[in-house]
């Protein structure tokens, strides 16, 4: 089970919230007042920034930290604000993939860095199009609601009521996260996360320090270790062509970009075969 279907069942099913992504972050920049006491160790939990949505009408629109400690399958939230309350996202760098980025809310600043740069994207991405779908939907409703008000010919459109909440600004944000081809941007950072993943599970594996006197594990462990290379690289080879060819669909028919999508989901299950 991956992370964020645990972090659904166990946090946002019991409230009848939807998630819609999660990734896993680490603060860019640290409170000075506590480096020392943070110097020379590691972190002793994880931290995830889940969207959600919840299935009650009008819909809410959500941000919420979770944490889980290391060695353990226990989460706890940490924090949580509503798309109202988010008044800026900084994407940091509009030129490239890079996985900082800043959420500015009324009252505070959190400087996030995501695992990758394609979990950044990714959550930068879903979370452009549920702010645009929660304030198109809002203002729909404000219209519905005061039919008396609208503007008649020749009348100055009315300003904005000061109590009502801005939308939420996206700044240093890659045009391709909220342009016509950002689902098959989806999909290739999609692609581009999963492989991470495999890697590093691969990675820590063989990463185990090996009990001293116990020669048989020592045995099995180099075989599995002499096994996996070759099957790793063969899945980056896959993944890799998979992202060009996804790639060049983009500026293809929505037929192609169709069957682009296909051929994610088909090298994806491969790819989990090889394990």
């Amino acid at each position: 089970m991956s992370f964020q279907s645990a972090i659904s069942r166990e946090i946002f099913v019991p409230r009848d919230e939807k998630v819609l992504v999660a990734i896993e972050v680490r603060r860019r920049m640290k409170r000075k007042a506590l480096s020392f006491l943070n110097a020379g160790r590691k972190r002793d939990y994880l931290t995830y920034l889940c969207l959600s949505v919840t299935n009650s009408r009008p819909a809410q629109v959500l941000i919420t930290k979770v944490k889980r400690f290391r060695g353990t399958r226990q989460l706890a939230e940490r924090s949580q604000w509503s798309v109202e309350q988010l008044r800026q996202v900084n994407g940091i760098n509009p030129d490239k993939d890079t996985p900082e980025f800043d959420l500015v809310f009324d009252r505070t600043t959190d400087q996030w860095m995501a695992s990758s740069a394609a979990e950044k994207c990714m959550f930068v991405q879903v979370l452009y199009h549920a702010c645009q779908n929660y304030w198109e939907a809002k203002l729909a409703q404000a219209s519905a609601a005061s039919p008396a008000d609208q503007k008649t010919p020749g009348e100055m459109e009315n300003k904005k009521s000061p109590g009502a909440p801005s939308q939420t600004s996206f700044v240093n944000c890659q045009q391709k996260l909220m342009g016509d081809a950002c689902s098959v941007y989806m999909v290739i950072y999609r692609c581009k996360i999963f492989l991470n993943r495999m890697k590093n599970s691969v990675a820590a594996s063989q990463g185990h320090p090996q009990r001293e006197g116990a020669a048989v594990e020592a045995s099995r462990s180099r075989s599995r270790s002499s096994a996996s290379p070759p099957t790793v690289r063969k899945m980056g080879n896959v993944m890799r062509r998979a992202s060009q060819v996804l790639m060049r669909a983009a500026d293809k028919t929505s037929l192609s970009l169709h069957g682009a999508r296909e051929f994610a989901e088909a090298v994806q299950k491969l790819a989990l075969k090889q394990i």
